[in-house]
């Protein structure tokens, strides 16, 4: 589907018009990861957490962060090896708010009550969890690096302003560091963060990430499309945060395998899909993630982890 001037603009009014994005029917195919309902919100706040608090000991033991442009290119091994490692967990986090009545029963997925977020967080925290960068998780796929005990990464996409008013408080109340996939129409719109918020999370050592100008399919470029998306989205973000953008996350988790090049010759080093298998010949352009559900308790949140990674 190509872009005209009238569909952006209809596209941006839409955005700022609504409250909540419903999920699509390909971003639910694409997180099928079986999901244990809760009864309500409250039960997701109440449940009971296990395990020990991360230590800064094991921070100190990872190693550290490198820029993923730097590392030589025979350092780098091949898709196999990637493929044989671990996955590390990731999370994918959309709005963190409460449930309302105009809310379907499909968006409470991709809508985490308040009170169920931070329960989530803090059984991260009491199970151990490290979070960990892209950079990181960069350096672990390509050359092995070592990663701190029980490493997860934390990710929020669309740019909503709860991201920055209620995730990254209760994430500074463990140490946690995340990374912001952001869709640069919504910047200052109602709801969604603003360019001075996007500069601050980077400034505070957070990573942001390209998620397109609009959300727009990737796997229906065209032409004009790959400008619109991503040169122009990707520009911004560089000139906001002052650092070099090297990730880009999928919308809806959708991708085929001829966006690779595009992507890549545009200076990114990985991209972020949602639940489906990774490409087999290029596993760092199909990072896997989980939508951490507004159903879930923390116990089912840890399950979930344990099951998909």
């Amino acid at each position: 589907m190509k872009f005209t001037s009238a569909s952006l603009l209809l596209a941006a009014l839409s955005l700022a018009a609504c409250d909540t994005k419903t999920a699509t029917t390909g971003e639910a195919a694409s997180s099928s990861v079986t999901v244990e309902k809760a009864d309500t919100a409250t039960d997701a706040a109440a449940a009971e957490t296990s395990g020990t608090r991360a230590t800064s000991t094991d921070e100190a033991n990872a190693t550290p962060a490198p820029d993923p442009t730097t590392i030589p290119a025979g350092k780098a091994t091949d898709a196999a090896a990637i493929l044989a490692r671990p996955q590390v967990p990731i999370l994918c986090y959309h709005q963190i708010r409460d449930w309302t009545a105009r809310d379907s029963k499909g968006a409470k997925d991709y809508i985490v009550p308040i009170a169920a977020f931070k329960a989530q967080i803090k059984m991260l925290a009491d199970s151990g969890y490290h979070t960990i960068s892209p950079d990181q998780l960069y350096a672990y796929m390509t050359t092995g690096a070592k990663l701190p005990s029980k490493p997860i990464m934390l990710t929020f996409d669309d740019t909503d302003l709860d991201q920055f008013t209620i995730a990254r408080p209760t994430l500074d109340q463990y140490g946690y560091k995340a990374m912001y996939f952001v869709m640069t129409v919504s910047l200052g719109r109602p709801h969604y963060m603003t360019k001075a918020m996007v500069k601050q999370l980077s400034d505070e050592g957070n990573v942001i990430g390209s998620h397109t100008w609009d959300h727009h399919n990737v796997k229906k470029y065209q032409g004009k499309d790959w400008e619109t998306q991503i040169d122009k989205p990707t520009k911004t973000l560089e000139e906001i945060t002052g650092k070099k953008i090297n990730y880009f996350a999928y919308p809806f988790g959708l991708w085929n395998t001829q966006a690779f090049p595009e992507l890549k010759k545009r200076g990114f080093v990985a991209a972020f899909s949602l639940a489906e298998k990774r490409d087999q010949q290029d596993p760092l352009f199909t990072i896997r993630r989980i939508i951490a559900s507004g159903y879930w308790s923390p116990k089912t949140l840890r399950n979930n982890i344990v099951q998909s990674f």
